[in-house]
């Protein structure tokens, strides 16, 4: 899945991404942890997993997205 992200803090990795039908996920704090990914900034793209945590969706395994330049 695909989508923006909306906010986000770096100091508990904790924030949301807005898929492109519009629907508020949750970001798991822990998706960063081990990654490539150091933070985020509002309106960056990113592809990710969705996984259900105590009832609700949350955003899992984040990674950029990536335009190739010419």
């Amino acid at each position: 899945m695909q989508g923006t992200i909306k906010d986000y803090d770096d100091g508990s990795n904790t924030g949301s991404v807005v898929t492109d039908d519009r629907t508020e996920i949750a970001i798991d704090p822990r998706s960063l942890g081990d990654g490539f990914i150091r933070t985020l900034r509002l309106g960056q793209r990113v592809r990710f997993e969705v996984a259900e945590e105590n009832g609700q969706q949350v955003a899992r395994e984040l990674r950029l997205v990536t335009f190739a330049g010419r």
